[in-house]
């Protein structure tokens, strides 16, 4: 049985079994592949309708992105508002925002209903700004509350640095809605229920064969296959070539994270809530506070393997931002990949006759997951048809090599334009 990667969640996983590798020949209405949130959350959502359901999982549960991210759960996509409202326009754009916060909903419910006490539940998320930026937080913060009912508070400068004593910061906006937890022992927590309710989880079963194009589909792994009405293709950053249309559609990114040594004391000299705190860069840093101890994200790359030096990279930063914790150590540090596609929006919907795509939530997944997931249950249940909100942002090629270069250079190129944002409102103090 494969293992997990050494994290933060790996650290703290409740005790839990293994499931069984697929041997032989089995059937089921629906079989999932991929069991990370998207697969597990599909899986869960058709379970509970009372279908029969198989989930198929290369590695681990929640193995690739799903257990090593940064925790946070909030409303909104990876792309951005703006990027979502010139190319679906505003109805639209605020019907698939209307969606990431039944997301979050739909999170917050599985563990209440579930009782996934060990999901460890922390509440808010504290959106931080590195240049002065009032005006706009102010905006932002009255739309959300004129068109989603969502309750901001802006901070100003003063209150933002009696948290987080650090000079980089300006203003914030504290969503106390949203909060930050542990995604493996959620994730697990799906897994179980599944399993609960009659289906059926295989872990160290990687699709390697399919045959989609018949009435009755096959799905095929090293030691046995999955006969289905019904395929639901939800892997992730590590998806290989079982479906190369969907493949070719997104890009892998990776993304790096660190946890700091047990120095609540240390750490507390620095940050003063219990809070999530991400800034408003483009794959800005993330953080939060876990047991005394700093998990810090940030930084991408199209490489996907992660850099020998990814706590020193990482480290830096965080002295940057907080030089009174030049004294502490780092303790460990993962990366994972991510599926991006071009638009930046998860691929959901239909890919041909009962075979679905429920996959690319890179970079804001925890509550886009869970309603793709449930967009597609409906559809797949014939309850409703919700999915076609994402057909604007179909399968459109990631551009091979030229199109990971491209991926690196404009990320470059939004570090470049943070820092003269910054570096202008520094002259202007």
């Amino acid at each position: 049985m494969p293992s997990y990667v050494d994290t933060y969640y790996t650290r703290t996983l409740s005790p839990d079994a293994a499931y069984p590798a697929l041997s032989g020949k089995q059937a089921a209405e629906i079989c999932i592949v991929g069991g990370g949130l998207a697969g597990l959350t599909t899986g869960l959502e058709l379970a509970r309708r009372g279908r029969s359901v198989a989930v198929l999982e290369a590695r681990r549960v929640a193995w690739g992105a799903s257990g090593r991210n940064g925790g946070f759960v909030s409303p909104g996509w990876a792309a951005r508002a703006g990027q979502v409202l010139r190319r679906v326009g505003p109805d639209h754009a605020k019907a698939l925002f209307r969606l990431s916060m039944e997301g979050v909903t739909m999170v917050e419910d599985a563990i209440r209903d579930l009782n996934i006490s060990d999901a460890n539940v922390s509440p808010g998320i504290l959106r931080v700004s590195r240049y002065e930026n009032t005006r706009s937080l102010e905006t932002l913060r009255d739309e959300q509350e004129r068109e989603f009912g969502r309750h901001l508070r802006l901070l100003v400068r003063e209150e933002v640095q009696a948290l987080l004593l650090s000079k980089k910061y300006h203003q914030a906006l504290l969503d106390e809605a949203s909060f930050h937890f542990h995604p493996l022992n959620y994730s697990r927590a799906l897994a179980r229920e599944i399993v609960r309710l009659g289906g059926c989880v295989y872990e160290d079963s990687p699709a390697v064969q399919a045959d989609l194009r018949g009435q009755e589909h096959i799905v095929r792994t090293p030691s046995g296959e999955v006969k289905a009405a019904t395929v639901v293709l939800a892997g992730g950053g590590y998806t290989d070539s079982i479906f190369p249309a969907m493949r070719r559609s997104f890009l892998p990114i990776a993304t790096y994270v660190v946890l700091s040594e047990l120095a609540p004391d240390l750490i507390a000299s620095a940050i003063r809530t219990r809070a999530g705190v991400s800034d408003g860069r483009r794959a800005g840093d993330y953080y939060r506070v876990v047991d005394g101890r700093l998990l810090w994200g940030g930084r991408i790359t199209t490489r996907t393997s992660g850099p020998r030096d990814i706590a020193a990279v990482i480290r830096r930063e965080i002295v940057t931002t907080y030089p009174q914790l030049e004294a502490l150590k780092i303790e460990t540090a993962w990366s994972g990949l991510m599926a991006y596609a071009r638009h930046l929006m998860p691929l959901i919907g239909p890919l041909m006759p009962n075979v679905w795509s429920c996959t690319g939530f890179g970079g804001h997944g925890l509550n886009t997951t869970a309603i793709g997931a449930r967009v597609v249950a409906e559809a797949i249940a014939g309850e409703g048809d919700r999915h076609r909100l994402f057909a604007p942002f179909g399968f459109v090629w990631n551009g091979g090599p030229f199109g990971t270069a491209a991926a690196q250079l404009t990320y470059w190129a939004y570090q470049g334009m943070d820092f003269l944002r910054e570096r202008r409102s520094a002259l202007a103090a």
